[in-house]
């Protein structure tokens, strides 16, 4: 009878264990999805040359919306997925053309010699710098690998703003055609310290109304180059894997960060 009454407990067990499984990877309806499918299509104006290309999309898109329905349902994240210009990319697609940064280990630690901030106090737990009018609005970098130009110029666009009291909108553009260094190279990645380097070396950087930003490689302007609306004298990097250091820094000026994009949670993030 107790070997009847353990065997019933594990079936009882196996049945509530499939059956959320079950809920936690949800399969959509197909006719669902292609509802879907078809209004995500005309909001975003996405459109296919060849009818395999649109059947492949297809089937991306649909293990993208089940994953997104099955994380939000999980009910015990801090965050909020949803459905974007991005739903019919894979995550390797995505970090392929909208993922810009190089990383390179030996650019990270010779050049720490001092940090300006190590001996602040009274450090603030937090700080928003758009409600100081130090960030400008959100910019998007397309389908060009340029994160690194943009997190350059969010960072000296706040410095400017804290020292001279006027938010001026600076060219990434600018950096991504001129900024070329070994490690950094245009829409195919680069490195903010040779954004920041190249800035000093012109000795400033364009407003972004006079050299505009086009989302692809092309020529340096010299004659662009020439339109300096900002100028740094210099940059240091934030000591490697200190939160301290990093929130000391933040609390002074806005930090250039890189931020590791990997995984369908960046990618669809839609809030929290």
């Amino acid at each position: 009878m107790a070997f009847a009454l353990k065997t019933k407990f594990l079936i009882f067990m196996l049945t509530v264990s499939g059956a959320l499984a079950s809920a936690m990877s949800r399969i959509l309806d197909e006719a669902f999805v292609a509802e879907k499918y078809k209004q995500w299509m005309v909001e975003h104006g996405r459109t296919y040359e060849m009818q395999e290309e649109e059947t492949m999309r297809f089937q991306i898109f649909k293990n993208n919306l089940e994953f997104i329905e099955n994380f939000n349902k999980m009910g015990n994240q801090t965050y909020k997925l949803s459905t974007n210009e991005f739903a019919d990319l894979t995550n390797e697609e995505f970090l392929t053309n909208f993922a810009g940064y190089m990383f390179s280990s030996k650019n990270v630690s010779h050049k720490i010699k001092r940090f300006r901030y190590e001996n602040l106090i009274n450090v603030p737990d937090s700080i928003d710098w758009r409600k100081k009018g130090a960030v400008t609005e959100i910019k998007g970098q397309g389908s060009c690998g340029s994160c690194w130009a943009f997190s350059t110029v969010a960072a000296v666009e706040g410095v400017i703003k804290i020292k001279t009291g006027k938010l001026v909108s600076l060219s990434e553009q600018q950096l991504v055609d001129c900024a070329r260094t070994e490690s950094t190279r245009g829409c195919d990645g680069g490195w903010m310290d040779d954004g920041f380097e190249y800035i000093g070396r012109n000795q400033g950087l364009a407003k972004e109304s006079k050299y505009p930003y086009t989302g692809k490689d092309g020529k340096c302007s010299r004659r662009k180059e020439t339109f300096r609306a900002a100028q740094i004298t210099g940059y240091e990097d934030v000591p490697r894997d200190n939160e301290e250091a990093l929130l000391k820094a933040a609390s002074r000026q806005p930090v250039a960060v890189a931020l590791d994009c990997s995984g369908y949670g960046f990618q669809f993030y839609s809030g929290g």
